[in-house]
């Protein structure tokens, strides 16, 4: 509240000296002089009180402060993104060492979407490939658009790294009760990744695609071991198929059939983690994609029969007898407690990224 001050302002028509009051006023006139004088003296006190009182009242700031802590706020977040994005240019700009370049380039194709352990098992895979030589991620998410969480970890990863995006469409979801098994994820996904990869490359080019789900464990040998993929190059993938390991059956040197339990009569009954693409041969085959159509477990199958036949298969992981990727899937958390905090208004902070 503004300052104010108290005044009294008393008029009086007086003589300047007591020795000029004429005699004819006598005791009364004294008297009204005392009277004036005490009154002028206690308002003027209590003037004073006033004033000194208002000096201790709060000022009110608040509009004030709350638009500077919106500008603050403003700042800081624009301050965020700016160093998010000097982040992210440096992670695709890093270049690799010379004897990496001399390697052929696997291109790491990972679908991805929004779910409680999205980042806990990208910040897995992506440690993983940190220790694969000249290696470059692709990963696209199922969204409408990049979201904050895929980019920072992009940007943080130390990884050569594509970002793109693109939603599946909501008659192909699956639904969060949905079994695993009904409709298949990241069909929409890899065949983006597959045009990104042919818009920016030409015929030529030494490099091998590999499309690893962020829901697999992988041994670093089976990048070794794919790097020299001339067309299609598979290999067994563990716990899968309800059996302890798929694989590629071959005898002398070539793929004769496949060890598998489900739907065997498949043209090509393997799991998406059992093989890799050389990028010379999805080049040279522009109209070969994944079928958002495909009957339950013929995805793989869908691409691959329009790039190779069996016998052309090179086989891996000593002519498949190891297991070098599993098929695992991390549980769903079970969130019954914080469900019910949340209840009582006393969730977890939001504004905590897990």
């Amino acid at each position: 509240m503004p300052f104010r001050s108290l005044f009294v302002v008393v008029s009086l028509s007086w003589p300047e000296r007591a020795d000029q009051v004429s005699p004819e006023c006598g005791p009364a006139m004294k008297v009204k002089l005392k009277n004036v004088f005490v009154i002028y003296f206690l308002v003027s006190v209590i003037g004073l009180m006033y004033a000194l009182l208002q000096l201790g009242q709060p000022c009110d700031c608040t509009q004030h402060l709350k638009s500077a802590s919106d500008l603050i706020h403003a700042k800081e977040k624009k301050l965020s993104q700016l160093q998010n994005e000097l982040k992210r240019l440096q992670g695709r700009e890093k270049v690799p060492e010379p004897a990496e370049q001399a390697l052929p380039v696997i291109y790491a194709v990972t679908p991805t979407y929004a779910r409680l352990v999205q980042k806990a098992e990208l910040v897995r895979l992506s440690q993983t490939l940190l220790h694969v030589k000249n290696l470059h991620w692709i990963v696209v998410e199922d969204a409408p658009a990049k979201t904050q969480l895929v980019s920072e970890l992009l940007a943080q990863s130390h990884l050569r790294f594509t970002h793109l995006h693109t939603e599946t469409p909501k008659e192909h979801k699956r639904k969060e009760s949905d079994p695993n098994w009904l409709k298949p994820r990241g069909v929409e996904q890899r065949n983006l990744a597959l045009q990104w990869l042919r818009e920016n490359h030409e015929l030529g080019k030494k490099a091998v695609v590999y499309f690893a789900d962020d829901d697999n464990t992988y041994s670093l040998r089976l990048f070794d071991e794919i790097r020299s993929t001339k067309r299609v190059s598979v290999w067994p993938v563990g716990l899968v198929g309800g059996l302890r390991f798929e694989r590629p059956l071959v005898e002398n040197g070539k793929v004769v059939g496949f060890y598998t339990a489900w739907k065997p009569n498949r043209p090509f009954p393997m799991d998406m983690a059992g093989f890799a693409v050389a990028l010379d041969l999805l080049l040279a085959n522009r109209e070969a994609h994944f079928d958002l159509l495909a009957e339950r477990g013929y995805l793989e199958s869908s691409l691959l029969q329009s790039l190779v036949s069996i016998e052309e298969l090179e086989p891996k992981a000593d002519n498949c007898t190891k297991v070098l990727v599993w098929h695992t899937r991390t549980e769903k958390p079970k969130m019954k407690q914080e469900e019910l905090l949340q209840k009582q208004g006393l969730g977890s902070d939001p504004s905590i990224e897990v």
